[in-house]
């Protein structure tokens, strides 16, 4: 017996994990064949919560993870793309798409898993294209999926015959929260709801479980899986705390529902295997299909109350950066150009408050390595890129407008002004981004370097800050003070690269952490002379500008 035993164990625990191998590389083919579209999906097809829900359908059933989608939707929701309710729309069409897997287990194809397998291995190794490669992968992965299906099928045959597995079951069939705990417990354990699913479809397969006792443990999976998007959301934002708070709330909220109707959705699950003729595993497959399509249905009305909710449960305001545009009326263009510059100014200088405000965000990042500041600054550069686009866009028309000489150098000051402040944004999120080396490769900054950061930091936000208020009030000596602070910003980056070579002789500080600090000065100091072009608009001197992008 311990050899079966031994033997049942390693069939499972293998089967398992290239079950999951089969599912994970599957996914990532389908990525790779979709590539960054995913994330565009998502953020333009989710205008309202219902396109949220055929998003979600869509995405999870491309990558064949519920989780993955919804980890991909909490990012959206915490960089500000994705508003609280398109996210729940999405999360329920997850729900919805995850039941895929468990209806291409119900094709009973297993026996051909080998020859599947060997098929998508010539696809990846013997073709050159990327394409061929990831649908090699894909095909790969499935029969992966598939093999790791039949191994574990075969480690849990004997387990029917096994006594306490049969009391487990009877017990399970008399009480349908054990079910539901195990179901849970079991997902939380193997992280994919897809994998337990197919492990409930092979018991019941074999005859070790009953229908009445696998409906309860299908439930449970189905809050098992919600334990992805928790991890996903820890230590990041509210409202992506909501996200997947949501997330536990639509599958618990579900379970009780047909927990209550346990004994008509048995009877109705046993009703259509006679009727279609389901074989026991596509009979599992349609209930966990019918579970989640009715859940979304009876859940998606109230919507607005399930956000309404996890507000209260999960309090606090966020700050969100407003990337509408708020000044450029194209009516204006047509009647009175003047006016229309003076609109186009009023949302430049929104863009460059956007700038300091980034800037602001990565000196607190710099000394607090708090994640919600990077994620704030990086919403500060992609609200920079959007108006960017829309000022320019505005000002393109204005110039066909008729402008007299004055507008005209107004018009082509405020062009040049755009992209300097552009420039800004993206030099800000190159530090952000090498601030962000510092966890990754564990490079710390010694404490001379950090205040000398901080010290060259300020300089530059002040420069850039003058520069900006100087714009707004034409104000002549406070563009001649953005010059003279960047001749410091200059001298500064000089200084400090000195010192930290010093410190490098010394062994005061790592290689990693010194091309980090030397990449940071030299982005400031960029940062700087985008301000004195700034200033030198003001001032009106067209001399060439001090383009060091």
């Amino acid at each position: 017996m311990d050899m079966n035993v031994q033997e049942m164990i390693f069939e499972f625990i293998g089967g398992l994990g290239i079950f999951l191998f089969g599912i994970k590389y599957m996914g990532d083919g389908l990525q790779n064949a979709a590539g960054d579209r995913l994330k565009n999906i998502l953020d333009r097809f989710t205008t309202n919560p219902f396109m949220g829900v055929l998003a979600g359908i869509f995405i999870t059933a491309l990558i064949q993870s519920s989780s993955g989608t919804t980890a991909l939707t909490v990012a959206l929701v915490s960089a500000g793309f994705m508003k609280l309710r398109q996210a729940i729309g999405v999360i329920m069409g997850a729900n919805i798409g995850t039941t895929v897997t468990a209806f291409i287990i119900g094709i009973d194809i297993g026996a051909y898993a080998l020859p599947i397998i060997a098929l998508g291995a010539i696809l990846l190794f013997f073709f050159n294209k990327r394409a061929i490669n990831a649908l090699g992968q894909i095909v790969f992965g499935f029969g992966a999926l598939f093999l790791g299906l039949e191994l574990m099928s075969g480690g849990m045959k004997p387990l029917r015959s096994l006594e306490a597995f049969q009391d487990l079951t009877v017990s399970m069939s008399d009480n349908p929260i054990l079910g539901v705990v195990i179901g849970t417990i079991f997902t939380v354990i193997v992280q994919s709801s897809s994998a337990t699913i197919g492990i409930l479809q092979e018991l019941f397969g074999t005859g070790a479980i009953d229908l009445k006792a696998s409906l309860p443990v299908l439930f449970g999976d189905n809050i098992g899986t919600t334990i992805t998007a928790v991890l996903a959301a820890i230590g990041t934002s509210i409202s992506a705390r909501r996200a997947a708070s949501v997330h536990v709330m639509f599958n618990l909220i579900g379970t009780f529902i047909f927990m209550i109707l346990l004994i008509p959705f048995t009877n109705f699950i046993g009703y259509l295997q006679g009727v279609l003729n389901l074989n026991p595993e596509m009979t599992i497959a349609f209930a966990h299909g019918i579970f989640n399509v009715s859940n979304t249905i009876i859940q998606f009305p109230f919507i607005g109350a399930l956000a309404w909710i996890v507000t209260k449960i999960i309090p606090g305001e966020e700050k969100h950066v407003d990337m509408t545009v708020q000044h450029l009326n194209p009516k204006l263009i047509e009647h009175s150009p003047s006016v229309a510059l003076g609109q186009a100014k009023e949302e430049i200088l929104r863009m460059g408050s956007f700038a300091k405000d980034g800037l602001a965000e990565a000196i607190h990042f710099l000394n607090t390595q708090d994640k919600s500041n990077a994620s704030l600054a990086y919403q500060y550069e992609e609200a920079i890129n959007k108006l960017d686009k829309a000022i320019t866009d505005y000002l393109v028309k204005v110039s066909k407008s008729s402008l007299t000489p004055e507008h005209s150098e107004e018009h082509m000051n405020y062009m040049n002004i755009i992209r300097d402040i552009e420039r800004v944004g993206d030099h800000t999120e190159n530090i952000i981004e090498l601030l962000e080396l510092r966890t990754t490769r564990k490079a710390p900054l010694s404490a001379d370097a950090l205040g000398e950061l901080n010290e060259m930091f300020q300089l530059t936000l002040d420069t850039l800050n003058h520069a900006l208020e100087a714009l707004s009030k034409k104000d002549l000596t406070l563009a001649n003070e953005v010059l003279s602070k960047e001749v410091k910003i200059d001298q500064m980056e000089k200084d400090f690269r000195k010192t930290h070579i010093l410190r490098l002789n010394e062994g005061a500080c790592t290689g990693d952490a010194g091309i980090l600090y030397v990449d940071v000065i030299s982005n400031l100091e960029r940062i700087g002379d985008h301000a004195v072009n700034i200033a030198q608009a003001v001032l009106g001197e067209q001399k060439a500008p001090n383009v060091s992008s």
